[in-house]
């Protein structure tokens, strides 16, 4: 078995764990922010810690990090942090599995941002794919119980999140990998530790000041919520190093179309520890989703 495969399970795994457990986070102490913070601030010493491990234990030495790099790293950052949010807010909204999912339409929005901004080409196949997981996302659109016409709920407050988590993971993801290709030729996971630490202590800090001075009583929830939050920032630089060291070891298409077992995985775990219900028409909409996400980075 090559060893992508067992990697880019292993981020989705962690990944599945670390969104339960922010959900978890934010619907006992923590605001959608507060949950969100909870990630970098548990995470950040681990990411330092390892990178500092990598440079005492190996002949390796800090790459040059050029201003583009920084550029890359601040965008990056940002948008993640607003990405999180919506997915933390969007678990008050729906349940576990139909959050994920709808944080899954940032493989077709990452196609639709790829061609605006940098003029990459969509095939016709690519086109089908975008258009089936539109399809899927109006089965999913609408609160379960809601009255009236199914193009009245596509503006609801799930939606709006869903999708604007989508897009932002999106210029995330592109900016993650334009920041890691200015370090040069440098040992793939060595490039992918320093993006993640750089980054991950942009998130601490910036999050930080800007909960200091909007919300401090947060700081404290988030303190007060360790036990689970230093499990929250294992999973998330866990998962975090496995999507990186994925992506270089094989085409991205191919560790995307993988990494969809991440909806096996939150749907089972909307079942087994949330007690939730799926209906019908959401488990349809998940798996035409599914496999509208599948069928996109197949064509790519």
């Amino acid at each position: 078995m090559s060893l992508w495969i067992p990697v880019t399970i292993a981020a989705a795994s962690f990944q599945t764990v670390r969104f339960m457990l922010q959900k978890s986070l934010s619907s006992v102490k923590l605001s959608a922010a507060g949950a969100t913070f909870a990630r970098f601030a548990y995470s950040m010493p681990l990411a330092v810690l390892a990178l500092w491990v990598a440079l005492r234990l190996s002949d390796l030495s800090l790459p040059s990090m050029p201003p583009m790099f920084w550029l890359f790293a601040t965008i990056g950052g940002t948008t993640q942090i607003l990405a999180t949010i919506c997915v933390v807010a969007l678990f008050k909204q729906r349940n576990f599995a139909v959050g994920i999912t709808f944080k899954k339409t940032e493989v077709i929005q990452t196609a639709i941002v790829g061609f605006l901004v940098l003029g990459d080409q969509i095939s016709a196949g690519a086109l089908v794919a975008i258009l089936m997981g539109l399809t899927a996302v109006l089965l999913l659109s609408k609160n379960p119980g809601g009255d009236g016409a199914w193009w009245k709920h596509l503006t609801n407050r799930a939606s709006r999140l869903g999708l604007g988590s989508g897009i932002l993971f999106a210029f995330s993801s592109v900016s993650y990998r334009g920041a890691s290709l200015q370090l040069g030729e440098i040992d793939a996971w060595f490039r992918a530790l320093v993006t993640l630490a750089v980054v991950v202590t942009f998130q601490f800090v910036s999050m930080g000041l800007w909960l200091l001075w909007r919300d401090r009583a947060e700081l404290r929830a988030v303190w007060d919520t360790r036990r689970t939050g230093i499990f929250v920032g294992l999973t998330s630089l866990s998962g975090s190093f496995c999507w990186f060291f994925a992506f270089t070891l094989q085409n991205a298409a191919y560790v995307k179309a993988l990494g969809q077992v991440e909806l096996i995985l939150s749907l089972f775990a909307s079942i087994l520890f949330f007690r939730e219900t799926i209906t019908r028409r959401e488990i349809a909409g998940m798996a035409l989703l599914g496999a509208s996400i599948l069928a996109l980075v197949l064509t790519i």
